[in-house]
């Protein structure tokens, strides 16, 4: 076998794949025991040497604080992210962490950062991998969430990098799934990929256009999955045995572990039979023993899967279509073997689901077919395209010369994507879209590749117009950029044939100066960006002075908030960004009870003379967007 073989692994949550394409078709490698998953749970064993996959779930058991799972969830995220997780899962973390430091999860004795755990589950992989060929593996696609940010993406790199493997591509979960299909060869079309995983529910909807697929529209719920339905199991066995035998073992972490394990068997168990029986060993003698069946099983799930309606609808929504515009559904994840969840796909989209693949293996079989793509590969992908990637981030000038990056340096080209702008002019009707190339915060640092006008966009209030600003890449390189005020219609767009006119060496030198100088950049921006809000504040607060709510307040509100306004004037032209942000919130807790006003006068001017049911009462408020370098006439 060749060493450089390019593998495709599926790093999960639950479990994780390596597989490769043999011949036409791809196949996921085994592990010693044979089992093609290797759970995602690394130990500690007695000597202080890690244990992965399947042995190491023993130690859930019995040594839980030397265990750790679901690592997948902390990969690229601080201390203040992951208060949920930190509530659902027992990660103990390092004592000395401190805020804005890279998480360090406790292990027994040692100390390990979540990059560091998935590389023990990735060297597992590739020594699986290296068994099977008797050769040498250093090269791989790895997948990830379609949602994962930048962090969370350089994370899974860095694991990679520690495993002693070359990440040739990171690809999208849904993406790969639908290559797992050939979904590809069919050149056109929409594809929605429901993924409800161990501890996860993804929604994917991808138009797949001319052989390219691109992501339209994502959602779910990062706290939604298989491992919900165990949890609920468990609690109902934990009541039970309480109830009925008088015996509390909720603090028992072994036979909590062992509980767990047994229901897990139970839900996998009645994805083929109607029932199964339950059979525990607890202390003082006793035994658990209860039948499940399954109408019992789905009417005690069906809560849990219906969470996953909202978030369907909602992508569907999102990227503007009906159910029966989607061509093509695709499962994965072990929970969409459960009967229940496959039929409420096919009541959701209308058609069957496909379900020829095995759910827990689809990903990791479409990173092979990736890789296999990116080595040149077989007759199988041979008329299939040969990915790339974009040397150097891609974006746009906004507000105060600030360049906000839409395309990320080394994304993969094919490549799409999308931002939302708004005004920050009353009245505003043109709007200049400067694209630019480069890795700097400012403008001014990056290089100008083209411009552009959105104009005749319909006068309105500053923050009211929404304009979608749309990047692609195409199979050439070849830039397109679109702008598009989706109130009003009105759209513009560019191609931009440069891109890549740059040499290595010009590419290293901006990726160089983009580190050297990326300290005091920050900052610059920090300094924009606060001057940005604080205009926007005091724009707003001359409305509220104007309103009628403005007249509500007291002597000494009035007086606060002039005092403040005052204060805010006066640092809004320094350079010290943390004096700025300061004032900021000062007057934004003083006018806080003027907003009130002014929403409970505006609501009531809606509302007049009008029932609930003629009220349109809309989607909820619209996340600010960052503002767009503006030019009017």
């Amino acid at each position: 076998m060749s060493s450089d073989r390019i593998v495709g692994i599926d790093l999960g949550t639950t479990n994780s794949l390596v597989a490769y394409m043999q011949g036409e078709s791809p196949v996921v490698i085994p592990g010693e025991d044979g089992s093609n998953l290797v759970p995602s749970v690394v130990a500690l064993d007695q000597n202080n040497q890690p244990v992965i996959g399947n042995t190491a779930r023993r130690f859930l058991i019995e040594t839980p604080e030397r265990a750790v799972y679901s690592i997948k969830r902390l990969m690229g995220r601080g201390v203040e992210d992951i208060q949920e997780e930190l509530k659902l899962f027992p990660f103990r973390l390092a004592d000395d962490l401190q805020p804005g430091e890279v998480l360090r999860i406790k292990l027994g004795g040692k100390t390990f950062t979540p990059p560091e755990i998935s590389a023990l589950v990735l060297r597992q992989l590739k020594r699986n991998a290296e068994r099977y060929f008797g050769a040498p593996v250093t090269k791989a696609v790895i997948t990830v969430p379609a949602y994962f940010n930048d962090a969370q993406r350089q994370a899974t790199k860095d694991a990679g990098r520690i495993a002693g493997l070359e990440v040739l591509r990171l690809v999208n979960e849904p993406t790969a799934a639908s290559l797992a299909y050939g979904l590809d060869k069919k050149q056109n079309g929409i594809v929605a990929v429901y993924d409800l995983g161990g501890g996860t529910f993804d929604i994917s909807i991808l138009r797949l256009h001319d052989g390219i697929f691109e992501v339209i529209a994502t959602n779910g719920d990062t706290h939604l999955g298989g491992d919900d339905i165990d949890n609920l199991l468990i609690t109902i066995a934990l009541d039970d045995i309480q109830g009925d035998l008088g015996i509390d073992v909720r603090r028992n972490a072994e036979i909590v572990q062992a509980i767990r394990k047994a229901v897990i068997d139970a839900k996998i168990v009645l994805s083929s039979q109607t029932s199964i029986k339950l059979d525990i060993n607890l202390p003082q003698g006793k035994r658990y023993q209860r039948e499940i069946t399954r109408e019992q099983f789905e009417q005690l799930i069906q809560p849990i899967i219906d969470r996953t309606i909202g978030p369907v609808r909602q992508a569907l929504k999102d990227a503007g279509l009906k159910p029966e515009q989607i061509d093509e559904v695709v499962l994965v994840g072990g929970s969409t073997r459960i009967p229940k969840v496959r039929a409420l796909v096919k009541q959701l989209f209308n058609r069957e689901p496909h379900t020829d693949l095995n759910p827990d293996e689809v990903v990791a079989l479409g990173a092979a077919v990736q890789a296999n793509i990116l080595s040149g590969g077989s007759t199988a992908t041979e008329n299939m395209l040969l990915l790339d990637v974009t040397p150097l981030s891609l974006g746009i000038e906004v507000a105060g010369g600030v360049t906000d990056k839409v395309i990320l340096r080394n994304s993969t080209i094919p490549a799409s994507a999308t931002q939302f702008y708004t005004t920050q002019v009353d009245g505003q009707a043109n709007v200049a879209i400067h694209v630019l190339q480069g890795e700097r915060e400012l403008a001014k640092d990056c290089r100008s590749l083209a411009r552009f006008d959105l104009k005749g966009v319909p006068p309105m209030a500053a923050g009211m117009p929404r304009i979608e600003v749309k990047f692609l890449i195409d199979a050439n390189g070849i830039l397109h950029v679109s702008a598009r005020e989706q109130r009003s219609g009105k759209e513009a767009e560019i191609q931009v044939q440069p891109s890549y006119g740059l040499t290595d060496e010009q590419v290293e030198s901006m990726i160089l100066d983009s580190f050297d100088s990326a300290e005091e950049d920050f900052r610059q921006r920090q300094v924009i960006e606060a001057r940005n809000e604080a205009g926007t504040i005091l724009t707003a607060l001359e409305k509220g002075k104007k309103s009628p709510a403005w007249g509500k307040l007291t002597t000494d509100e009035k007086k606060r908030i002039a005092k403040l306004e005052g204060a805010l004037n006066a640092v809004g032209n320094e350079d010290d960004y943390a004096a700025i942000r300061k004032a900021i919130e000062a007057l934004n807790q003083a006018t806080t009870h003027l907003a009130e006003l002014m929403m409970d006068s505006a609501v009531s001017s809606v509302l007049k003379g009008k029932t609930m049911d003629e009220v349109d009462m809309g989607e909820g408020p619209m996340a600010p967007h960052p503002v767009a370098k503006a030019e009017f006439e």
